[in-house]
Parts: structure tokens; sequence; C-alpha cells
């Protein structure tokens, strides 16, 4: 949160400047009982089988943090209202790019992408607004996520 408190105020102070009324009205579309099912839903929808892999393959003792994943990032976040789908995955392309050393993740996001609607020039695209933000090495690195997930 230290990393971000700046930025908040400073997206705040843009905002109420363009005249946008704060705080924004809830996006949320889904409530306690229901986001790891929405959540899920939409994962599958986004990657197919490959969720249900991931909750068979995971050791009992992990398997709560694969069910975190689905109601949080899934249910509570990407489910909201206010930007759709294929700009909530390109975020999240983009933020894991940027991360790096989130490379499994970040070729799940490619085909979760082009799933959303996104296809490989947007990711290219994408990749290359990151890179003096970013570095050559992740620019690099997601570039090849990008290529073996999108067969160059």
């Amino acid at each position: 949160m230290a990393r971000v408190f700046d930025f908040l105020h400073a997206t705040n102070d843009v905002l109420g400047s363009r005249g946008v009324a704060l705080p924004l009205e809830g996006q949320s579309t889904t409530t306690p009982d229901t986001r790891h099912q929405k959540g899920l839903e939409l994962q599958r929808r986004l990657f197919g089988d490959r969720i249900d892999r991931m909750y068979a393959e995971s050791p009992a003792d992990q398997l709560h943090i694969q069910r975190f994943l689905s109601a949080n990032c899934f249910g509570d976040h990407l489910t909201r209202t206010g930007l759709d789908l294929r700009i909530r995955e390109l975020l999240t392309f983009s933020m894991l790019a940027s991360l790096g050393g989130c490379e499994p993740q970040l070729a799940g996001h490619v085909a979760g992408n082009l799933a959303a609607g996104n296809d490989r020039q947007v990711l290219v695209d994408a990749v290359t607004q990151l890179l003096p933000f970013i570095g050559y090495p992740r620019t690099l690195n997601a570039l090849r996520i990008v290529n073996e997930g999108t067969s160059a």
C-alpha cells in the first residue's frame, strides 16, 4: 500500500479536477456468498478446463489458494462493472509483465486475453508501451510469452 499511496492521491486529484464525483459508485457484482462461484465461472470462460485441472492437481493444503484466487481476483475484481473484460484482462497482462518473474501466470493471461477478444497485436502493442517503464529484460520475457501463446 505504501508504494501506491501517493498514486491514489494523485489519481483522486485528477479525477476531482475533471469533475468526477468521489467516491465512485460501487461496481461490485458479487456478494460474499457468490464471489467464489462467479469468479470460478469467469475463470472457466477465460481459461477453459485448465482451471478444473488446477483445482484437481492442487495439493490439499494449498487448495485454499485456488479458492481465494477465484473469489478474490476474479469474483471480486474481474466481474466488476466500469471496465469491460477485454480491458481488465489487458491490465492484468500488463501488470504481470511489469512485475517480471510471473511468466507462468503471464502465459495464462495471454490465453485469457485471446479469449476476452484481445489479439496478438494488442498484446505486442501493450508491451511496447511498457518498455520504457519496465526495461528490456521484462519486455523481452513478455514478448517471448506472447510469441509462445500466439504461435508467432
